[in-house]
């Protein structure tokens, strides 16, 4: 039997690899440190002032807990934008989510022209929600949009709060539908053929061997889809910004902690607020689903 080579840790490399390796970890560290940690940090600290942006932060004056208090309870577009954001999840988790995983389904049978068809349906995902916003003004606008022009109507399908966040809500789950399928489509490959096999054998239909073998094993593809839908829905800031900047119905937390914090009123303190209520939420998925990628591991 063939010996398997031994490991040789750092003590082994040369100085020149040494420091090399050395940079390697420390510059992508230092980055991450510099451009997430220290921006969530210093948000998370500015929530408890009143630090309006003008002047050194030095002068700002720690009052607890008022910021919170004042966006949950004097703040009139807050809850508005909480529900809409509530319903952006729910838009993106029980149509487009499904509607992702039917086509990763249609194109794990390798059928003709499936490469074509994974292409198409994921390209949204490699654009920018901005410029996906800019491409959906075609079909949306009033006066030169392909509905209206086919139709014969004249919505303002951005500007009647009516329908704009539905039409939001379609815009975005376009987008969505390609990273979905892709992830799911991912866990399909990664499935062990042998369990279809199997239930197959025992006489399942091909309906009861994906509900009952092939989803249940693709569970940590369930957890990520999760939690990506779940950020998704919070972080939606690009295509409403682009339509109306969070305003006439289409109010988000994502544009109120904008509007507060580069926007005209400047409120450094209590936009802060707002991104710290997103940050906490977050976390708790992002906690989930790396207590569930460790639970798998061990």
């Amino acid at each position: 039997m063939a010996r398997r080579p031994k490991y040789k840790g750092i003590d082994h490399l040369s100085p020149v690899d040494r420091v090399v390796v050395g940079l390697m970890i420390a510059i992508p560290t230092l980055l991450v440190l510099w451009l997430v940690w220290l921006p969530a940090i210093a948000s998370v600290l500015l929530s408890f002032t009143n630090w309006d942006g003008i002047g050194p932060i030095s002068g700002a004056k720690v009052i607890g807990l008022k910021n919170y208090s004042d966006v949950v309870n004097i703040y009139p577009p807050f809850w508005p934008a909480v529900q809409h954001n509530l319903i952006w999840l729910a838009a993106l988790f029980l149509v487009a989510t499904p509607f992702g995983l039917f086509l990763a389904v249609l194109l794990d049978r390798e059928l003709r022209g499936s490469r074509v068809f994974q292409t198409a349906i994921y390209l949204p995902v490699v654009l920018s929600l901005a410029l996906i916003g800019f491409i959906w003004q075609l079909i949306y606008s009033r006066d030169q949009g392909l509905i209206n022009q086919v139709t014969g109507s004249t919505i303002d399908w951005y500007g009647d709060q009516r329908y704009n966040l539905w039409a939001a809500l379609l815009a975005a789950s376009w987008r969505h539908v390609g990273y979905i399928m892709l992830l799911y489509l991912a866990g399909l490959k990664g499935v062990d053929p042998s369990l279809r096999e199997a239930a197959r054998v025992d006489g399942a239909s091909e309906r009861t061997t994906f509900f009952r073998v092939v989803f249940p094993v693709m569970a940590p593809i369930n957890m990520i889809v999760i939690v990506v839908t779940v950020i998704e829905a919070l972080r939606a800031f690009d295509l409403v910004w682009v339509i109306n900047k969070g305003r006439n119905g289409l109010e988000l937390i994502s544009t109120l902690v904008t509007s507060n914090i580069v926007g005209e009123a400047s409120r450094i303190g209590f936009g802060s607020a707002m991104a710290t209520i997103m940050l906490i939420v977050s976390s708790v998925f992002v906690a989930l689903y790396l207590r569930v990628m460790m639970k798998e591991q061990r």
